[in-house]
């Protein structure tokens, strides 16, 4: 029984709780204005009452020879009822009642308080001239006009008390003086009944009071309701649109798996695989029910890579990182083996936990496998090439030199062509041999400690010749042209001579004639850079991008019309990278580009 009652106690608390908490939703100007209407919409029958009331008074009063008392009584209830008459047509014809309520409610006590001393004139005037059965009915009349003030005036326990106070003062007071034993017992009382008619009052306006409030409030949750009805009808419909979308979507990607002509499978977080489309069971030759449910290292993983496998598998799940351009070779059903290129993505929620896993991949033994034979046919078809051309350009130098005798103008001519363009071509073939060492990991360096002011210095001197040709001249800037500080860094002194050597005749190729090649050499900070600017034509916008791509040459006039293999950038770039460097370029003011690489600087 107690936990029954508790609860009933918890109960009732709740729902005092809830009221309170609607009730404080309400507007306290809108209650106040209501409170305010109501009074004023009981005012007619206060004047109504008035009338009846006084009339009855007034049958009884007027054979007693008090006419000229009763008449100017009457002047001031007339006087009092128009006043109040005049009070309530202002109020209803006021356009702004709400805003002023408070005004009004002291207009309306002004007027209460003048209607009840009205009636406690009365009893003070016609009190003590009258017989016994009069007085009787005189004091029934006026407490009966004070206990209908009750509720006339419920909306405001002030306004009740001024009005009963002008009833109660004069006539309590003529009881008190009257000289009667009785009379005098009865004054006593009637400021006791006074106090519980406003004691009822009070206890009416807050019933009121409190009524007003829930009426607002709940019209201002109908209103918040009413708007959250209409958000969530619109976040439905967009919640139907976007169901519609999803749906669409996974229709539009489930087709995309079915049909795509490469692998697609779904696995979960523990490398299960859940789903798998026909071109992942026409790659591996198994059948979808063969590889769903199964651990996909079970069937397309080799044994001895199953190990790496685990640990790629569980650094991915942990990082949730997308990883592509991954080559696994797996196994077929028939026992062949393919080279897959896999691209693996996790799909996480918003909380972080992948929820699956999706794997596509494609076969690439062909590609690979033509790759592998190109390469192979490149080197062997540049070494096959180098050993003869370098002998028939050995003997062209030799022929150009004089050594079998003077040749003739025109044949002279033609050798010195004939060098230059085998020259050109064993340019070829050593670029196409050093980017395939380069791209197949064969090529290694051979580091060591040495000035990078001294490289630069035995770079010009080897690169002067080809500046002369193209009528140009290389100028060392003058922080490096005087006596330490020596830059010095660790690298590989032979390939860095050979990308500095590029790096020079691209300037001096592009550089207008009798222009000049700048070189400069800078710290910044914790490396050094090696800077060559020209004054050419620049880099046009759009083959920025590929500059450093094997082949590439600007498609543009000047640029054809200088020889070159569009390799050698592409070897720098390399190069310069495997020293732990970087390499770039960027456009100079008033034309022309500077082309830059930076080592880190050896502290000795």
């Amino acid at each position: 029984m107690s936990q029954v009652a508790a609860s009933d106690s918890v109960v009732r608390v709740s729902e005092r709780g809830l009221s309170a908490g609607i009730r404080d939703r309400a507007d306290p100007r809108l209650v106040l204005a209501d409170r305010v209407d109501q009074l004023y919409g009981q005012m007619w029958l206060g004047i109504v009452a008035t009338f009846a009331i006084g009339a009855i008074a007034t049958f009884e009063f007027w054979s007693v020879g008090l006419r000229d008392l009763v008449l100017f009584w009457w002047g001031l209830v007339l006087l009092v009822t128009a006043a109040t008459a005049g009070l309530l047509y202002a109020y209803r014809r006021s356009a702004d009642r709400a805003e002023h309520a408070d005004q009004w409610l002291r207009w309306l006590g002004i007027a209460a308080l003048a209607n009840g001393a009205n009636w406690g004139f009365a009893g003070a005037v016609f009190f003590p001239s009258h017989t016994d059965e009069q007085q009787v009915f005189l004091a029934f009349l006026l407490t009966g006009m004070m206990s209908g003030g009750i509720p006339l005036y419920a909306a405001s326990w002030p306004m009740f008390a001024l009005y009963a106070a002008g009833i109660v003062a004069p006539f309590t007071y003529v009881l008190g003086t009257f000289g009667n034993r009785l009379f005098t017992e009865i004054a006593l009382l009637v400021p006791i009944f006074y106090a519980v008619n406003v004691a009822v009052a009070y206890r009416l306006t807050q019933v009121f009071h409190a009524g007003y409030r829930l009426r607002h409030a709940y019209g201002k949750l109908t209103e918040d309701y009413s708007v959250l009805n209409q958000r969530l009808e619109r976040q439905l419909g967009e919640l139907e649109q976007a169901r519609r979308q999803v749906e669409a979507s996974g229709r539009k990607l489930s087709l995309f798996a079915e049909r795509a002509p490469i692998a697609v499978l779904e696995l979960d977080a523990q490398g299960i695989v859940t789903q798998v489309n026909p071109g992942a069971e026409l790659l591996f030759g198994y059948a979808g029910a063969e590889i769903v449910g199964r651990q996909i290292k079970d069937r397309l993983v080799l044994p001895e890579l199953r190990a790496e496998f685990d640990r790629q598998w569980a650094q991915l799940i942990e990082s949730r990182e997308p990883v592509s351009a991954l080559k696994v070779r797996s196994p077929r059903r028939d026992g062949l083996q393919v080279v897959c290129e896999w691209t693996v993505t996790p799909l996480v929620n918003p909380e972080g936990t992948v929820i699956a896993v999706i794997a596509q991949g494609q076969d690439v033994t062909r590609q690979l496998e033509a790759e592998r034979m190109k390469k192979e046919f490149t080197s062997t078809l540049s070494h096959e090439l180098r050993t003869p051309l370098t002998s028939i350009i050995g003997s062209l130098q030799l022929i150009n030199s004089g050594v079998l005798g003077d040749l003739t103008q025109d044949i002279g001519e033609l050798t010195a062509v004939a060098e230059r363009n085998g020259s050109r071509l064993l340019d070829l073939i050593n670029d196409l041999l050093d980017i395939e060492k380069i791209e197949s990991g064969k090529l290694t360096l051979a580091p060591e400690v040495f000035s990078l002011n001294d490289l630069v210095r035995e770079a010009l001197v080897l690169n002067r010749a080809f500046a002369e040709r193209f009528k140009v001249r290389f100028e060392i800037s003058s922080e490096i042209a005087g006596p330490p500080p020596e830059h010095k860094v660790h690298a590989d002194r032979k390939r860095l001579l050979q990308v500095m050597t590029n790096l020079l005749s691209n300037g001096a190729k592009f550089s207008p004639d009798g222009g000049t090649v700048e070189i400069a050499v800078r710290e910044r900070g914790r490396r050094v850079r090696v800077s060559v600017h020209d004054r050419g034509p620049g880099i046009p916008e759009a083959f920025r991008g590929r500059i450093f791509g094997r082949f590439a040459q600007a498609d543009s006039t000047a640029s054809r019309q200088k020889s070159g293999t569009g390799l050698g950038l592409a070897i720098s770039k390399r190069l310069v990278e495997m020293m732990q460097g970087h390499i770039g370029f960027e456009s100079r003011e008033g034309g022309g580009t500077t082309f830059w690489f930076d080592l880190p600087r050896h502290d000795s």
